[in-house]
């Protein structure tokens, strides 16, 4: 059931009322045939109103929930006073009370597309256009014309009941605008109409801006408070046609039907102007041929560019995918990715104890593309679900072949991106793609930045607490890059810790930076969270590392990435490949 933000008027009424009126105006103007057959001229007048009423049917399908306000008013005011000049004018009394009885059209739109005190405001003119001409010109009786007024008011009453009930049906009960299935509905409603029209749609995706401290810091009340304050500024906000839905959380939903991208950006400016915090805003035009999900992927990734580009600001998704998408999307449907290992060493050891598989892509006329590349337009172009599945379903195949030829359990790691982290059942993915590659749970590392997760907020972590229940291990890649690092230690719900490369780069030659690291290490310890140095890439680092007492590490002092076939025919021994450093440098 699609909602209007301005009334709560769901689309199921306003065909209703468009019935009323297309049926009341046929019988009128049979009416106003027969008047036309004996009377001759004087049932013009009536005809031509019988035929608006036909008329007001279609008009209402076509444009009903986005008329302004004022303009459902002065229909109202314009049609209670075209029936009353109908009443005043019809030659018979019979025809006078069918003009009469007309009025609870008047009622029905009134009590439909009008606020409850202002429905009744025109209820009451609409009578008196009604009562007045009975009584004087028409001299009907007083009871009667009282019994007219109960039969308008009681349709009013009933009407708006109606009204009041199915309008709450789809609407979200905190902030009183459309839930996340009567919006997705009304999503799904526009698109079918863009396409038979070709008008433009556009859509945005809101979410306020470190909505979790709010909750955190000052309670779920103030949370609560905060997204009933957003909904009620952007409600008075004159955009005809807007729907506004809230999805879930702090996240909220535009919809804006014959507006194109750039247009929809401008109201997305005025929404983040409006709004009494600081929100992010991602916004797309639909496409043709494109599907409710995918325009809706398209439209959450430009929303997490925005937070991760600083937040409080909007970001308009590209209208097409780019030519590296496409290509991207065919190498995957043709098999046509690999992955490369890289190994991470137990320092203690020195043995291998995990690998962290890499996904690579070879394209046919550009050659490899690295990923810092193809995962951002993975990203954009709405194929990052299915370049995870690949890169996972190969990785576990890798490290299958891994463990048979070292004969010993290895943990395997994989890097996930924001979008695909936040994406709806993405942990249910993981956990049934190792189910279905027989791939324990327990031995997989899934890596995410922090910075993904600050920008993410509360869907990234309900996806990682969720994958922790399921046995998966995760590690928090780059630490000390976000600005929040050491705050938000205790929240990330991680069991190991991959050190910046920053870190390591003057590691040997800073004490400060030696002290920074020795703290680190017991405190992770305190938190019992396992280190992993990352960009290990001289024996100097690795040997203080070793003395510092840092669990794990990799880089291309270990190692580099390679194919499983090279690495499986190494030792899995570091003496093998890399002689211990001695103590003396």
């Amino acid at each position: 059931m699609v909602t209007s933000t301005r009334t709560g008027t769901s689309d199921v009424l306003v065909r209703t009322t468009a019935f009323l009126f297309t049926v009341g105006g046929v019988t009128a103007a049979l009416l106003s045939l027969d008047v036309l057959r004996v009377e001759g001229p004087r049932g013009v007048p009536l005809l031509v109103l019988a035929l608006a009423a036909v008329a007001t049917g279609p008009v209402l399908l076509v444009v009903g929930p986005r008329i302004p306000t004022r303009g459902i008013a002065f229909t109202v005011l314009a049609g209670a006073a075209a029936l009353g000049v109908g009443t005043t004018m019809s030659p018979t009394l019979t025809l006078a009370m069918a003009s009469a009885a007309m009025a609870m059209l008047v009622a029905i739109e009134s009590m439909l597309f009008l606020r409850r005190r202002d429905a009744w405001v025109l209820v009451a003119v609409a009578g008196a256009c009604q009562v007045g001409p009975l009584l004087i010109v028409h001299h009907v009786p007083l009871l009667v014309c009282a019994a007219y007024v109960v039969l308008w008011a009681g349709v009013a009453w009933a009407v708006g009941v109606l009204a009041r009930h199915a309008s709450t049906a789809g609407v979200d009960a905190l902030t009183g605008l459309a839930d996340r299935r009567a919006w997705d509905s009304a999503l799904e409603h526009a698109i079918e109409r863009r396409e038979r029209r070709g008008l433009p749609l556009s859509l945005a995706l809101v979410d306020i801006d470190h909505f979790k401290l709010v909750n955190d810091e000052r309670g779920h009340a103030a949370g609560d408070d905060l997204l009933r304050a957003t909904a009620d500024a952007w409600r008075e906000l004159d955009v005809p046609g807007m729907v506004l839905g809230r999805r879930g959380g702090d996240e909220f939903a535009v919809l804006l039907p014959g507006t194109t991208g750039l247009q929809a950006h401008t109201v997305a400016d005025m929404l983040c102007a409006a709004a009494p915090a600081a929100v992010s805003c991602g916004v797309a035009e639909h496409v043709e041929g494109e599907t409710v999900a995918e325009v809706l992927r398209r439209t959450d990734s430009a929303l997490y560019a925005a937070k991760a580009a600083g937040r409080g600001r909007t970001v308009l998704s590209e209208r097409r995918r780019s030519r590296l998408v496409d290509d991207l999307a065919r190498s995957l449907a043709a098999g046509e990715l690999h992955v490369e290992l890289q190994p991470i060493i137990g320092l203690p050891s020195r043995e291998v104890v995990a690998v962290e598989a890499l996904a690579r892509w070879d394209h046919p006329r550009l050659g490899p593309v690295p990923p810092m590349e193809f995962v951002p337009a993975a990203e954009d172009g709405g194929v990052i679900d299915q370049l995870g599945a690949e890169v996972l379903r190969l990785a576990c195949a890798d490290a299958h072949v891994l463990q048979r030829a070292w004969g010993r359990p290895v943990h395997m790691g994989v890097n996930v991106s924001g979008r695909e982290l936040v994406g709806l059942g993405y942990a249910d993915r993981v956990l049934q793609a190792l189910e279905a590659a027989r791939w324990p749970a327990s031995q997989f590392v899934l890596e995410v930045t922090e910075s993904v997760v600050e920008a993410s907020g509360p869907a990234a972590l309900r996806a990682l607490t969720a994958l922790r229940a399921g046995g998966v291990r995760i590690a928090i890649d780059d630490f000390g890059t976000g600005y929040s690092s050491l705050s938000r230690l205790d929240e990330l719900p991680a069991d190991f810790l991959k050190l910046d490369r920053q870190f390591l780069t003057s590691l040997t030659t800073s004490t400060r930076r030696t002290g920074m690291v020795r703290a680190l290490l017991g405190l992770c310890a305190e938190l019992d969270m396992l280190v992993v140095a990352e960009g290990v890439e001289t024996p100097e680092q690795a040997r203080l590392l070793e003395e510092l007492g840092c669990p794990a590490a990799q880089g291309y002092h270990y190692g580099r990435p390679m194919p499983v076939a090279a690495l499986a025919a190494t030792s899995w021994r570091l003496d093998d490949v890399v002689p211990p450093v001695a103590s003396g440098g």
